[in-house]
């Protein structure tokens, strides 16, 4: 019994070292992504949770539908979500509930292009993306259905 709590004990230290990298990963983000837009706007001071979180839930039309981030991630993105067109279910957004979210930059670059013109038609600014990024690492509890 010893044994299996040491092991327990050492897995659940590893998640929340695991949780707290990701979330690590996810400033540093951010801040390249302030540096961005404040060289851009210098008006741009810092990133805004409250703007990010506009950000993600802004319906905007496409195809004759009003989608926004919250459409297939959920109106938290600590809860997953469900993809609107597929059907596929998607890992919740927050880095400090799914801790692989930003193990890797390159993806997250890749899935910043190709959302930002699924759902409104251009790139995303580096303010955006901040902002956005800033919102996601304050969601921490994924909220329960009743």
């Amino acid at each position: 019994m010893k044994k299996l709590n040491i092991v327990l004990a050492a897995l659940l230290g590893f998640a929340a070292f695991s949780a707290q990298a990701d979330v690590a990963n996810a400033e540093k983000l951010a801040h390249k992504y302030t540096v961005i837009a404040k060289s851009v706007n210098p008006d741009f001071t810092a990133p805004s949770a409250a703007d990010g979180k506009f950000f993600f839930n802004r319906k905007i039309k496409s195809n004759g539908k009003e989608v926004a981030c919250a459409s297939c991630h959920t109106s938290n993105p600590a809860n997953d979500g469900k993809d609107i067109v597929t059907g596929k279910a998607i890992r919740p957004l927050s880095p400090a509930v799914n801790f692989k979210r930003f193990n890797d930059i390159d993806v997250v670059e890749e899935k910043f292009t190709l959302h930002c013109n699924d759902i409104i038609g251009s790139d995303c600014t580096a303010a955006e993306k901040a902002n956005y990024i800033t919102y996601l690492i304050t969601e921490k509890t994924p909220t329960t259905k009743n």
